[in-house]
């Protein structure tokens, strides 16, 4: 999917809309028929929230739907409502903190199965800042966007133990024979600050 910095800003402004109005007013966004019809295309999405309460980003809330299931303005929608309601990490987002927070999201490839011959090979089929991962393994799986390693320096192998526990598995779960993992990528556009100008993210290390 192509997206230029005028769609990241539409499709920002869109989520941020749908924040919002969800929280300040307990309404669906309405979502303008020319945006519907631009961005009606099936694709993954996720929104992160960060927020800036303490002079410093703090993350805030983050879900979304990795599989192209939705089309890219309900998946934007509801993934912003989401993210700030449902992430069992963090308490519901306030009225008040609104202006606290800047939205990101990202756009996500199909996943595509890493296939290899011995787990010691996944680290030559991913690269940090162009991969995000899936790790898929006995009792459930995990997430980890393409910006999460960059934002953490992390390398490829720590990258993989890193998804491993946030499915819930022990940091080594890809060296076991039933754990499946899967790589994607994703285009990434942030407001600089809350309700700030909105930029393309680099995922390049």
């Amino acid at each position: 999917m192509n997206l230029s910095d005028e769609d990241g800003l539409e499709l920002v402004k869109l989520a941020r809309t749908a924040l919002e109005n969800h929280i300040a007013k307990n309404v669906k966004v309405t979502v303008p028929n020319n945006i519907a019809s631009k961005y009606n295309e099936k694709a993954g999405v996720f929104v992160t929230l960060n927020s800036y309460r303490r002079q410093v980003e703090e993350l805030r809330g983050c879900i979304g739907f990795p599989m192209p299931e939705r089309v890219l303005y309900d998946a934007i929608v509801n993934a912003a409502i989401a993210s700030a309601t449902s992430d069992p990490r963090f308490h519901p987002v306030k009225k008040e903190e609104l202006d606290q927070i800047a939205v990101e999201i990202s756009i996500l490839t199909n996943p595509e199965l890493i296939k290899v011959e011995n787990p010691k090979q996944y680290k030559d089929k991913i690269k940090v800042g162009r991969d995000g991962l899936i790790v898929h393994w006995r009792y459930g799986s995990g997430l980890l966007l393409p910006q999460v390693p960059v934002e953490h320096k992390w390398d490829e192998e720590r990258f993989l133990c890193e998804t491993c526990t946030k499915a819930g598995a022990m940091p080594d779960a890809w060296f076991h024979d039933d754990t499946k993992i899967y790589k994607f990528e994703a285009i990434v556009f942030k407001e600089v600050e809350p309700k700030g100008n909105v930029v393309r993210v680099s995922l390049t290390t």
